[in-house]
């Protein structure tokens, strides 16, 4: 398959003041638009070509580092964009998720905390998740461009924790911009539809 920047499902400046219309401007039509373009001069010619991009995330990994990186980050920041909206966030979460939280996380505020803790202590650049395997929810987190597909598990939940995500709006605060994320970004409705699929 062809890499495509998908279009925000919001104006670049509908996040603000939590994320900036400068920072969608560089995050999504630059940085995004990169892992678009050199994704797919690297699978030129591989034997990832024509394949999904899951496929391609899985079957690259630990193989051809110039696909997966590319390949690994483009599958990341699709979700991530949906992984928002306006006035997102906030602790009403639909009925099955939060029930899943409680029983496997130990509830909503643990789970926050927790998920930040994760955000937070990612060492450089990498990716703090919320992810289901083996039926049970969990925290994770991933360096650089790795996410959950490639360690059995499948994500509903994703934050970027590369600088270039928060650096503009919340300069080396990276624990502001998660609070910010959790509690005033996160789309919970489609957190709740991946979870759904993951079962």
């Amino acid at each position: 398959m062809t890499f495509t920047l998908p279009d925000l499902p919001y104006a670049h400046d509908a996040l603000a003041p939590y994320m900036s219309k400068e920072t969608l401007e560089f995050h999504h039509d630059k940085h995004h638009q990169a892992y678009v373009t050199n994704g797919n001069n690297a699978i030129k010619g591989t034997e990832f070509e024509g394949k999904s991009l899951e496929e391609i995330v899985k079957g690259s990994f630990g193989k051809n580092a110039a696909v997966f990186n590319n390949a690994g980050q483009h599958y990341n920041h699709i979700h991530f964009w949906k992984w928002m909206k306006p006035n997102g966030g906030g602790s009403k979460l639909p009925g099955r998720l939060e029930k899943k939280i409680n029983e496997d996380l130990g509830g909503f505020e643990k789970f926050k905390t927790d998920f930040a803790a994760a955000g937070a202590g990612q060492f450089g650049s990498g990716w703090a998740w919320l992810q289901v395997k083996g039926g049970k929810l969990e925290v994770a987190k991933t360096p650089n461009g790795e996410n959950p597909l490639v360690h059995g598990a499948v994500p509903i939940l994703g934050v970027d924790v590369w600088e270039h995500s928060y650096y503009i709006d919340y300069r080396n605060r990276r624990p502001d911009y998660l609070k910010a994320f959790v509690e005033n970004l996160v789309n919970w409705d489609y957190v709740d539809e991946l979870f759904g699929k993951a079962g």
